[in-house]
This record gives structure tokens, sequence and C-alpha cells, in this order.
């Protein structure tokens, strides 16, 4: 019995290491491929039970997404203005209103300022009513607020950056000056000018504190603080706590 099985289990070995060689050096010649086109109807058909049941969530998130949350007396773009703009100014003043008191309940520290980019607002807000829809659309991407805890020296990169960039990138709560050749002239934060040998906190986004923007000085950081609070969510709370948006551009960042 043992013999028989012996010679059984040589010849399974046998073949299966002829079966690999067989596989690994095939003696098959391609002699021809022939392909064909393979047409895609212009028209999708609806399949009318899909529909019905999507049909309540779909009613419920058009309700949501309509919902009226505030009221906007003027139409605000980002390029409305060369330096700073209504809608840059409100939404980074929304981030240090409502994103401070998170802060300062998990983490015991307060905002010195708050700097986001130009290109991430997506779309404006025209005037009249300002739904949840209005915060998605100029707010489309998942970022998240976080804070950037840095040290003076790479605020004054901050700052360096501001300048060179001649864009109106949104900030709150800090100031700059610049003349005709972009140089700067001034800068302030919480009113009062850099000190080095400080360490600020500078709400932002986590696409910004990645290096997004080329805002390298992020990276820089000591610390960066999570507060779990989506930057869309926050315009959403902010709109539906301010039953009127009065936003205007004023002089926190000017060029002389």
């Amino acid at each position: 019995m043992k013999k028989s099985f012996s010679i059984t289990l040589l010849f399974l070995c046998i073949g299966l290491f002829s079966c690999k060689d067989s596989i690994d050096k095939p003696n098959v010649d391609v002699q021809k491929i022939k392909g064909e086109n393979i047409l895609v109807e212009n028209e999708i058909h609806n399949n009318p039970e899909i529909d019905k049941f999507i049909e309540p969530y779909k009613t419920s998130i058009e309700d949501e997404m309509n919902k009226v949350l505030s009221y906007s007396p003027q139409s605000m773009f980002k390029n409305d203005t060369p330096y700073n703009t209504a809608i840059g100014n409100m939404m980074a003043d929304a981030i240090f209103e409502l994103a401070n008191p998170v802060f300062q309940k998990r983490y015991k520290e307060s905002l010195d300022g708050v700097l986001i980019n130009h290109g991430g607002i997506r779309a404006g807000i025209n005037e009249g009513e300002i739904t949840t829809r209005t915060a998605y659309n100029i707010m489309p991407f998942e970022n998240m607020v976080v804070i950037a805890k840095l040290k003076g020296e790479y605020i004054l990169e901050m700052f360096d950056y501001l300048s060179r960039s001649k864009k109106a990138h949104p900030i709150s709560n800090m100031t700059i000056e610049v003349d005709e050749d972009w140089n700067l002239v001034s800068y302030t934060i919480n009113g009062e000018k850099v000190n080095k040998e400080k360490t600020y906190y500078i709400s932002t986004s986590d696409f910004l504190v990645n290096g997004g923007d080329n805002m390298n000085f992020f990276q820089k950081a000591d610390t960066i603080y999570q507060i779990d609070y989506k930057m869309r969510n926050l315009f959403i709370d902010y709109f539906d706590k301010n039953d009127t948006i009065k936003a205007t551009s004023d002089d926190r960042f000017k060029k002389l």
C-alpha cells in the first residue's frame, strides 16, 4: 500500500512540474488578434423601481440644500476688489468667530489670526437668500479647520508670502500693507507688530498646512491642532447664526 502511494505521489509531482513548465513556456504562437467596437447607447434608460426607491432620499436632500439660512443684501465674488474682498473677509472672519471658542475650550488657547487661500473660494454669493447650497458652492471640498502654532519668524514668512502672491488671500485679525512694488511696509496681528520671539496661533485649512498653494511656512509649525470642524459646516453654522450677512472689503490688506 505504501509503495503504491509513493508511486502515485511521484507521478503527481512530475505532472505538476510538467504543468508549470508548460505554463511558464507555452508552445503557442499568437497568429491573429481580433477586436470589435461595442456601441454604447447615448441614452441611459431610467429604471422606474430604482427611481421610486431613491425619490424620498432625493427629496430630503433637495429640501436640506434649499433651506434658507440667511440673507445677503449684495452680491459678493472673490474678484470684486484686488486686495481683500467682501466674501473673503466674511469667510475668514467666520472662521475666527466660530473656531476660536472651540479652540479655547479644547486647548485653552486663543486664535491670533486666520489665513485661507483665494483659490479655495469656489463660487460667489448672489444678492438674496443664502441657503445650505450656497455653503456647498463656495466650499465644495471636505477641508477641515485646523490651527497652526507658528513662531514669529515664520509669521514673517507668512506676511512675505502674502505680499509676493499679489492675491486677495482672506485674512482675519491681521493687517498688511505693501508699497507699489509689493514690498512689505507694515503688518500686524491683534493690532500689534509681529514679535519674532512670540508664538502665534493661526487658523487655516488642512489643505494649506500640507503645503497647498505653496504656503510652506505652515509646515514649519510646532503643532497642528485639530478641532474636528469642516470649513463648509462652519460656514453653514455662520449663516444660520446671522440672519443678514453684512460683509465689506476694508483696509486689512492694502497697497499704498
